[in-house]
């Protein structure tokens, strides 16, 4: 991975996380100050904590992408240590979709005259689900690269032995 890639993804990731704290602070400034503009149409305030909790999944899995970036570039992310990052940033993907499932199950009480929004915010949370499922199959193939990385260091020792 060159050094322009791994500037441009930090640049990306740092602006986004930024994006999304300063978000997540005006959703939990507003939860507290009381100034929850609700009008009982719609449970705002359980809507917000979900965006809070949404918000944080992906600032986890941010977090995680950087870390991994971090490794691509000193050229350590095929090592063990890697798969922490991988499987937390699975679990923030599958925290994300659940958290998208409760704001679904919240709103489709208001939708019973239109239920396809209902069913198309399933379907992205489907979505969702799916993307964890990618990074367990990315998983799998670093797994399997690590493998072939510490079965080549211990043929290249006994290689160093023999000669």
């Amino acid at each position: 991975m060159g050094r322009l890639t791994v500037h441009a993804l930090r640049a990306v990731i740092a602006l986004v996380f930024t994006g999304a704290l300063l978000v997540q602070a005006l959703m939990v400034w507003t939860l507290v100050s009381g100034n929850d503009p609700e009008d009982g149409s719609l449970p705002l305030t359980w809507l917000r904590v979900m965006t809070v909790l949404g918000i944080g999944t992906a600032q986890v899995a941010l977090v995680c992408i950087w870390r991994l970036v971090t490794r691509v570039r000193r050229g350590t992310v095929f090592s063990h240590a890697a798969f922490r990052y991988v499987d937390v940033l699975i679990g923030a993907i599958v925290a994300a979709a659940l958290v998208w499932f409760a704001v679904t199950a919240l709103n489709a009480p208001g939708q019973r005259d239109d239920p396809g929004v209902t069913l198309v915010m399933g379907g992205i949370g489907v979505a969702i689900l799916g993307v964890a499922l990618i990074v367990v199959v990315l998983r799998t193939l670093l797994a399997q690269a690590v493998a072939r990385d510490v079965e080549a260091a211990r043929m290249r020792a006994e290689l160093d032995e023999v000669i």
